[in-house]
């Protein structure tokens, strides 16, 4: 495991840009597993300044995505595939076929579940996932629990994290309350995995994730202690107490 501590949000931002940017180069057609939420983001905008004053080349990417809330469509502007044509998509060179994200409205999603698991190993599996981190320790929407699922699935969302999402909604009432999400064994399937904390209020997961030395269900992202190949990536707020 790599941990990277960078200045602030931005150069966090970019240090994760620069990784992919890199990946992208050695492998054209690599396959990208994304994440959404505000982590994100200033990654993204800086993938969009290399498309666009680089000439980053996406056109044979392939992308898929962690998770979409349960029962948007994708043209709701809160679903998580409005969100990634929004942020990212339209604004590079991708192909929308090579772009996947869960549909939030199948009948039945765990079936779906074993569909999209199947099409990334058709893929060859992804390369490079990233991923951000709740404050309770949940990724993607794998949240603390007695088990945890391994592969793609419905889940539902903690009070936490609803909470914590209620930012991106008009009330708190708005917020979905399930989920079809990447389990923990798709995502640890990646080649490699890039997790991205800033913040204060990423600070004492961080510490607890980082000065651990045990691997729990009730701290999902503990699992990714045993991967061999992550980067963890932080700004000086979120790597306070690992720094201690």
């Amino acid at each position: 495991m790599e941990i990277l501590v960078e200045k602030d949000y931005k150069n966090m931002s970019k240090k994760a840009a620069f990784l992919i940017r890199e990946a992208i180069k050695e492998k054209p057609d690599l396959i990208l597993g994304l994440a959404t939420g505000s982590t994100p983001i200033g990654t993204y905008e800086e993938l969009i300044r290399m498309h666009k004053e680089e000439g980053l080349d996406f056109s044979k990417v392939t992308t898929f995505n962690l998770d979409e809330y349960y029962g948007l469509s994708p043209e709701d502007s809160q679903s998580y595939r409005y969100f990634m044509e929004d942020t990212l998509f339209k604004h590079i060179n991708i192909k929308k076929e090579n772009t996947h994200v869960p549909d939030g409205l199948v009948k039945e999603p765990n079936e779906y579940g074993k569909i999209y698991d199947k099409m990334i190993e058709e893929q060859g599996g992804i390369d490079i996932q990233i991923l951000g981190i709740g404050r309770n320790g949940h990724i993607a929407f794998n949240e603390p629990d007695d088990e945890l699922i391994l592969s793609t699935h419905l889940t539902g969302l903690t009070e936490d994290t609803i909470e914590a999402n209620s930012r991106f909604f008009d009330s708190i009432d708005k917020v979905p309350t399930t989920a079809i999400t990447m389990g923990l064994g798709t995502i640890m399937k990646a080649k490699k995995i890039i997790l991205m904390a800033n913040g204060k209020n990423k600070t004492e997961i961080m510490g607890e994730l980082l000065k651990g030395e045990k691997v729990s269900t009730k701290l999902p992202a503990s699992l990714l202690l045993l991967h061999p190949d992550v980067t963890i990536i932080m700004d000086e707020e979120a790597a306070e107490l690992y720094k201690k």
